[in-house]
Order: structure tokens, then sequence, then C-alpha cells
């Protein structure tokens, strides 16, 4: 895995981090890996993803078993973030096989104390390959910019692995030092 490739997110505005993956093929298979609960809990996360705009959005997280033993445990600020962890939003577009997008972390009463950001994952085709185009808007600072940079590289990562049919690498190890390095090429 060339997990810190020189294929680093790049901000397109102070609160939108973008990243962009070439995977193996054919788009139809990346996309069952965005959509399907079971193969998405192999890289990102378990739980439902409605398949129209307004429907619901219930991911569920457990980072510590994304990549088996062989793993460092989390940093003490994502401690919290190693067992199960419910992240809920509502999806904005969901056209098979290109694009998917939908809120991130929406509080689950409803109330405004946090404004969710969004995320939007977009596919093209590239002759027996498929780009892959995150974009992730709305972040409310650069301490969440790092986190979710770090995040999605490191996600990302996985999600080449498992279409590569390689050895996944351990996920917190990875994305500590991605964070590290993103807190080191983004604006301050």
């Amino acid at each position: 895995m060339n997990a810190l490739s020189p294929d680093f997110g790049t901000l397109v505005a102070p609160d939108t981090l973008r990243i962009e993956r070439v995977l193996p093929g054919p788009i139809e298979r990346v996309w069952q890996h965005l959509v399907d609960p079971e193969l998405r809990a192999g890289w990102l996360a378990g739980g439902e993803i409605a398949a129209e705009a307004g429907g619901t959005v219930a991911l569920q997280f457990h980072n510590a078993t994304l990549s088996g033993d062989d793993d460092d445990a989390p940093p003490p600020k994502y401690a919290a973030y190693n067992g199960p962890m419910p992240m809920r939003g509502r999806v904005l577009a969901c056209e098979p096989p290109h694009r998917l997008a939908f809120t991130w972390n929406e509080p689950e009463d409803g109330s405004a104390a946090r404004e969710p950001s969004n995320v939007t994952i977009e596919l093209s085709r590239e002759g027996d390959r498929v780009r892959l185009v995150l974009t992730h808007a709305r972040l409310a600072s650069r301490d969440s910019l790092l986190g979710v940079a770090g995040g999605w590289h490191a996600h990302l990562a996985l999600l080449a692995d498992r279409l590569e049919g390689r050895q996944v690498g351990g996920f917190w190890r990875l994305h500590t030092r991605l964070e590290a390095e993103y807190d080191r090429r983004l604006p301050r």
C-alpha cells in the first residue's frame, strides 16, 4: 500500500477538501462498495444509506475492525472512534453508478447545535479503471479538516486495497501518519 503517495487531497475552498483516486473497475463494482453495507464495512462503515434523495444515512463505524489485529491504538483524541460509533445524515443525491451525496454528522435530535458537513462522491469511467472524486465540504474548523483529510485518505487507501485484492494495512497507524502530513501541508 502506498498511502503516503503524492495523491493527497487538496483544498478547493477554505472549508472543502477534495481527494481523487483511480481504482480498478468496473464502475458498478466500485459503486457497490459505496452502497452495499457489507462491502462498505470493509473499508469505511457498515449501516444503511438510502437509495433516494431525502433518505436516511445511518452509518456504523468500527475502525478497530477494519484492519484486524495488526494496528496501533488510536490517538487519545480519537479513542471514542475506535469502537462502534454511529454517524447520521441524509441523502442529498443518489445517481447510480455515478454520484452519491449526503450530509455528514447530523445531530440525531435534529437540533441546530452543530451544522453537518456534506460529502459528495463522484465516479466516472477511465477505460477499465474508475476515477473517484470525493469532496467533503462545510468543514467547521482546521481540526475538523485535518481529521477528515486523514480519515478519508486512510479509508480510501483501504478501499483501494480491497478492490485490488491486497492485504489491508493498519487503519489507525495510517490515519495518524496521514493526519500529521496533512497538518504540515494544509494552510494554517
